[in-house]
């Protein structure tokens, strides 16, 4: 069966990454969250349909979500960039220590059993949403950022956990950046920037040195399938100029607590999944 019979045996199943790849780019845009919070959980199902196995489809679904970022993030940069809300002081002390934690964490996904990252995808994406739901406006525990060497932690601690779980990085970085007191407008451009950090690099490792799954889907390289990629990056492209746009326009505050609901209804459905 070639790539195009496969397409359209599958027209559902496409239909819902192009849906993906649309809702995943205003995301972005929107709120900092580099899509992949979202696009994991699709493809995580949508392999599934395929006849792949969860633990292959959440190994598939990661890589393949840090290759969407790359270009998400490089679109949702440029706009948060024009609104002069990219950290760039920050970026440079953070981007090694981001870079060593995704380099870990991608080397790890190569060696480890995919129930282990739908687990920690589960845990993550419902204690992000839990977050998004009850946090207040003041939710600041600290006047600035700590010193230096918990700084370092921070920057590593994001990038071993996103790349673990196929995110771009804002959904953990921006409620830590807030929780220090740091602007959420910049917060938010700046999570852009450390999603493409996150995403490349990782993306790169789980390609070349990732093992491709016996039952992985068509078009699958290392853990990185080229369909949904294909799928889906134009549509993140094109859609998250929008979200940054719908952000200064929309109650953020209201369209966060609709997502934050989905989020934490996915994350435990993924969880469910391992013990049912």
């Amino acid at each position: 069966m070639n790539i195009i019979e496969f397409i359209i045996n599958n027209l559902s199943s496409f239909l819902a990454m192009v849906a993906t790849g649309i809702f995943a780019g205003i995301l972005a845009g929107l709120l900092g969250v580099g899509g992949g919070i979202v696009i994991v959980p699709v493809l995580f199902f949508v392999f599934q349909t395929f006849g792949v196995s969860p633990d292959s489809a959440m190994l598939i679904a990661t890589a393949t979500s840090l290759a969407i970022i790359v270009p998400t993030s490089i679109s949702s940069i440029r706009s948060h960039n024009q609104k002069g809300n990219v950290d760039f002081d920050l970026l440079k002390r953070w981007a090694v220590f981001i870079l060593i934690g995704v380099l870990v964490g991608s080397w790890l996904v190569t060696r480890i059993e995919g129930t282990m990252l739908t687990t920690l995808f589960g845990i993550i994406a419902s204690l992000s949403a839990l977050n998004m739901l009850f946090k207040n406006g003041q939710s600041a525990l600290y006047q600035q950022l700590p010193v230096p060497a918990g700084q370092i932690v921070m920057a590593t601690s994001i990038g071993f956990f996103s790349s673990m779980v196929g995110i771009g990085g804002g959904t953990i970085s921006v409620p830590l950046l807030t929780l220090y007191n740091y602007p959420t407008h910049k917060a938010v451009g700046t999570a852009a920037a450390i999603g493409l950090i996150i995403s490349l690099p990782g993306a790169l490792t789980l390609l070349a040195f990732g093992s491709t799954p016996v039952d992985a889907p068509a078009g699958t390289f290392g853990l990185v399938n080229l369909i949904a990629f294909i799928c889906i990056v134009p549509l993140t492209v094109l859609f998250a100029p929008l979200g940054v746009f719908l952000a200064a326009k929309l109650d953020s505050v209201k369209l966060k607590k609709i997502f934050a609901l989905v989020l934490l209804f996915t994350g435990l459905r993924m969880l469910m999944q391992l013990f049912l």
